[in-house]
């Protein structure tokens, strides 16, 4: 695997090394000893698959808090997205910027996402399938969320939202300091 820090650290996209040969090629997706050769947390609590059917849907953006902060790997199997994450870390010097990784089934790129990052995305294609390894357990108590749409974060989405869930849509905006 091929690691790259992001503008935002501890953030990688990870691409394939592929071994080709008459049948197709060969790729480790996942290694523990490099994530922590890396610095990156390898553990894995639950995988989980999104199906995406309209291009434009969004989802995100979506976060857990110490103790309960998820790492993610995040990689889209069919289709393409546009994957957003925010620095949520307060003593960050990169605290509410953030980053856009185009994920594909063509490129094969893989997102990883540290602890206290905020995590969304946008279908790209029609039946955008997107795959990710969670370091921790969904913990309700402890999830947070942003707009997608929050003017303080300046996100520039690709589409229109076609499709989002009422929870997304409804988390509150980032309070702006008084002048």
């Amino acid at each position: 695997m091929i690691f790259t820090e992001t503008a935002l650290s501890g953030a990688f996209t990870l691409d394939l090394e592929d071994k080709p040969d008459d049948r197709g090629f060969f790729a480790r997706t996942f290694c523990r000893d490099e994530f922590v050769a890396h610095g990156l947390k390898p553990d894995v609590a639950q995988c989980n698959v999104s199906v995406n059917h309209r291009a434009g849907t969004l989802r995100g953006m979506h976060y857990q808090l110490e103790p309960a902060a998820e790492t993610k790997l995040v990689r889209c199997t069919y289709g393409g997205i546009l994957d957003v994450i925010i620095d949520m870390r307060p003593d960050s010097p990169t605290y509410l910027e953030h980053v856009a990784v185009e994920l594909t089934r063509e490129n094969r790129r893989a997102l990883y996402v540290p602890g206290m990052f905020a995590h969304g995305y946008q279908a790209l294609t029609d039946d955008a399938e997107v795959s990710y390894q969670v370091g921790e357990f969904y913990t309700p108590g402890y999830e947070r969320g942003l707009r997608h749409d929050d003017p303080a974060l300046g996100i520039v989405w690709p589409l229109p939202v076609t499709v989002i869930s009422d929870k997304d849509a409804s988390w509150p905006l980032l309070e702006r300091e008084a002048s």
